[in-house]
């Protein structure tokens, strides 16, 4: 029997859907789990009622990001563009996103959180994409941050792996608010029942289609070849195999440089 990794709650007669993103305390994305919010995202559109939609993780943490097991040679030709797809829907949802991070948000599930318009976290979260301490990158965040947060920035986050404090992300303009510890549901309520819920389904659907449009262009502009630069030289190289392999057997990668 296969269980299904999200858990979504009605809110507000219909017009939130809350998606809970497990099992903790990683909240892994996986293949199955991506194919599970695209399915949710497509029966929220069709809800001309709904206005909002929240993702959210169990436990302390967001999310630590995409398999690691799905990204070796054997399988990640199939996933990647499966989780690219997933992304490329979010950010073509007519229906606003919110993501409610705390704890840790890495890699892929950052990426999730860089598609949606509005970005909430709690104090004391980290946000960032790790990937290159794997040998490899990360292809959507390398073609969303720098639009999102500037060039200098994004260089930063791809290329060094360094995680981020929400404050600091809040201050340079990536994050809407930061809750107090303890506070982040109370906030994202607040923040529905007196900015989202007075509003006009149909107007909230629009608006965030034409805000998010150039984000959608440049995404698919370039997703293609960043996903070809990822497959076809990035998997070729010792390093990125070296590096998946390191991780899952727990130990320090021995690079190549080739």
């Amino acid at each position: 029997m296969t269980y299904s990794l999200i858990k979504t709650t009605e809110l507000y007669n219909g017009q939130v859907t809350e998606i809970l993103l497990g099992s903790a305390p990683g909240n892994i994305l996986s293949a199955q789990m991506m194919d599970e919010l695209s399915a949710e995202m497509e029966k929220a559109t069709a809800a001309p009622h709904k206005k909002l939609l929240i993702f959210t993780g169990t436990g302390k943490h967001f999310s630590f990001g995409a398999s690691v097991e799905e990204h070796t040679a054997d399988k990640v030709g199939a996933m990647l563009p499966k989780f690219h797809q997933l992304i490329g829907a979010l950010l073509e949802c007519p229906v606003p996103a919110l993501a409610k991070v705390r704890g840790v948000c890495l890699g892929g599930a950052f990426e999730l959180a860089l598609a949606c318009p509005l970005l909430f976290c709690e104090e004391g979260a980290a946000l960032g994409v790790p990937e290159i301490q794997l040998g490899v990158f990360p292809p959507a965040a390398s073609i969303l941050l720098p639009l999102k947060t500037g060039f200098a920035l994004a260089a930063q986050m791809t290329l060094t792996g360094e995680k981020f404090a929400a404050t600091e992300l809040r201050r340079l303009g990536l994050v809407n608010e930061v809750a107090e510890a303890g506070k982040l549901d109370e906030a994202v309520q607040t923040f529905v029942e007196k900015q989202v819920l007075p509003k006009s389904a149909v107007a909230l659907r629009l608006a965030n289609q034409a805000t998010q449009l150039s984000l959608v262009k440049h995404f698919r502009q370039h997703i293609q070849e960043v996903e070809r630069l990822y497959l076809d030289r990035l998997m070729s190289t010792a390093d990125a195999v070296e590096g998946i392999q390191a991780f899952l057997e727990k130990r320090p990668p021995k690079w190549k440089d080739e």
